[in-house]
């Protein structure tokens, strides 16, 4: 059985690969750059992969950035500061950025003679990411399975998971965090106050593990 995961290279993703690695005969990565300010956790899914010995695909996705505005991908909309639950973190939205990966790894999966498709969409996203949300994985379920005549099966064991459990998990699992990218500013340091890197720090204290990435 072989499987494709959507790899950004930040904590959901890599947890992800870590826990599916061993049910599959083949596990491929897809990563994506779509022009996000924080691009540099394309180096870090690359070193995960090199790890673990994965085969990883980047695509590069500049036109998402292009048409879809956001403070991710749109120099004059600064990134705001904050928890994940505040308004001003809707700013971070991508519109519809996961239909639209979630579709190229479909064609990626078809192509490649993949079983299952996997990302890492979690409970903690659900508040400002619509597109995380149950109902949306569900409509894409259907989608999906009926993309193609080889049947497609999409996954997301994360769906009713925070942050904090996923990094239990991953504590569990041995993962490396330190080959993992989470802040939204892609700044040398993390900033330690974006929504992601917060919600990213209450994770790592809900695990009682300690984050070893560097932090201004």
């Amino acid at each position: 059985m072989k499987a494709v995961i959507i790899l950004s290279g930040g904590v959901d993703s890599t947890t992800l690969l870590y826990d599916i690695i061993d049910d599959f005969d083949e596990v491929l990565a897809l990563t994506f750059n779509y022009n996000q300010k924080h691009s540099k956790e394309i180096e870090f899914a690359k070193r995960t992969c090199q790890k673990l010995g994965i085969e990883q695909k980047i695509i590069d996705l500049p036109i998402l950035g292009e048409i879809a505005p956001s403070s991710l991908t749109r120099e004059n909309i600064e990134v705001p500061e904050g928890h994940y639950e505040d308004e001003n973190m809707k700013q971070t939205v991508v519109p519809n950025r996961n239909m639209v990966m979630l579709s190229l790894a479909t064609s990626y999966a078809i192509g490649k003679k993949a079983h299952y498709l996997f990302y890492g969409a979690h409970a903690g996203d659900h508040t400002i990411y619509p597109d995380c949300r149950k109902e949306f994985v569900d409509a894409m379920k259907g989608a999906i399975k009926l993309s193609d005549w080889t049947e497609i099966r999409l996954r997301t064991p994360f769906i009713k998971m925070n942050k904090g459990d996923i990094v239990e998990l991953g504590k569990e699992l041995g993962v490396d965090y330190s080959l993992t990218w989470t802040c939204y500013k892609g700044e040398k340091k993390a900033c330690g106050k974006c929504g992601s890197c917060i919600e990213r720090l209450e994770a790592f204290k809900q695990a009682k593990m300690e984050d070893t990435i560097e932090y201004d």
